[in-house]
């Protein structure tokens, strides 16, 4: 049968394919120079995050009715995927200002999105999520955190922990407790900002990977603040943290690809450079069977979450499974592909004059954050398609 070129199912918009280019060139020129040295030294990438403001491409889903680019959600998987295969780290930049901020968007109030959207589009403030504590990670309904109600305002009480890019973002949607007897109905979602008397942070965790990206807890100490900057009803917060994932567990799952991408990426570089035998690696079945399964199964990641992202723009009715499943299985893809990358550099892909040992490193929180991939199967399970 003749092939139709305007054939346009089940492939991104040329406009898409343009953003990859654009993003990819500048991954290339202004974030990969400085992956290692970002690693090496737990840093936060500054060099990113100007690029990346510089392109409007740090907070690309923010809509164009507030200051931003008003990208779709596939255009945001492209953005995080690009920035991820060459730096880990730096790509939390964009996907944790969705995640920061896509409650406001969702449930919040004209007057909270015009005051917190415009700074976050201009690359003004950065926004952080805190909804896990120190004994409520999986079971985040478990929560203490509290708000307690005074008159016009909210006082907050309590301490969230794993709050990725602590100190540096500006604003952060902090979920408490407002009546403990509802549990997950009696949560609440509040704005915080990092100037509000009484928001102090704890030291940098010392981590495995993503050490570019600092990872602090938030203490809330009598922190009063006007109760215009609730989102949404109150007891409605724990309904908008989940709404929230279904949305960002897509980014996450983007990140995998983008670091499971460039391990494959300079694998398949090395292993055709590297002669043993006389003859280059990439010649030997075994390393072409490896290559081969860890591109089948990227691919097959990406389709999925690409899927997903499409979901996430209509808001289709299985969005929550699909969310889980791109999040669960790129990640897992993920950690396989960066481990076999460094197989495939032999004793070299264990050192860290090579950036496989890194991506793998950077890989292996994919499976954890904004869900492990235990809670997503159970995710799954409650919501079969």
């Amino acid at each position: 049968m003749a092939g139709s070129k305007d054939f346009d199912l089940y492939r991104p918009s040329e406009e898409h394919d343009m953003l990859r280019e654009s993003v990819r060139a500048l991954a290339e020129a202004k974030i990969a120079p400085f992956a290692a040295e970002v690693d090496e030294e737990g840093r936060f990438p500054q060099e990113a995050l100007d690029a990346l403001v510089a392109n409007d491409l740090h907070a690309v889903h923010v809509p164009d009715g507030y200051g931003g680019a008003g990208a779709d959600a596939l255009a945001t998987v492209i953005v995080i995927e690009e920035v991820a295969r060459v730096c880990g780290s730096s790509s939390l930049i964009p996907a944790v200002n969705k995640l920061g901020s896509l409650p406001v968007i969702l449930s919040g109030s004209e007057e909270l999105k015009a005051t917190f959207l415009g700074p976050l589009a201009k690359g003004d403030a950065m926004f952080s999520y805190a909804l896990s504590e120190p004994d409520a990670g999986s079971d985040a309904a478990g929560m203490k955190t509290r708000a307690v109600r005074d008159g016009d305002f909210w006082v907050l009480n309590g301490v969230k922990r794993w709050i990725t890019n602590a100190g540096v973002s500006q604003y952060y949607t902090v979920m408490a407790v407002t009546d403990p007897d509802k549990r997950s109905k009696g949560i609440s979602a509040f704005v915080v900002d990092k100037d509000d008397a009484g928001v102090s942070f704890g030291a940098p965790e010392k981590k495995l990977g993503i050490k570019g990206s600092p990872t602090r807890e938030v203490y809330l100490d009598n922190v009063r603040i006007p109760a215009s900057r609730m989102i949404g009803a109150e007891g409605t917060g724990f309904a908008t943290a989940m709404k929230t994932l279904d949305h960002t567990r897509i980014t996450i799952a983007a990140q995998a690809i983008g670091i499971a991408q460039g391990a494959l990426d300079y694998a398949k570089g090395y292993v055709k450079e590297r002669k043993q035998f006389g003859k280059p690696i990439a010649d030997f079945q075994g390393v072409q069977f490896m290559l081969a399964d860890m591109a089948m199964k990227l691919e097959a990641a990406r389709q999925l979450t690409y899927a997903a992202a499409a979901r996430s723009e209509r808001v289709d009715g299985d969005l929550t499974f699909f969310g889980a499943a791109a999040k669960c299985f790129a990640s897992d893809t993920a950690m396989e592909v960066t481990t076999d990358a460094v197989q495939l550099l032999g004793g070299y892909g264990y050192t860290r004059d090579y950036p496989v040992e890194r991506m793998m490193r950077d890989a292996k929180i994919t499976q954890i954050y904004e869900g492990t991939n235990q809670v997503q199967r159970i995710v799954m399970a409650r919501n079969l398609p």
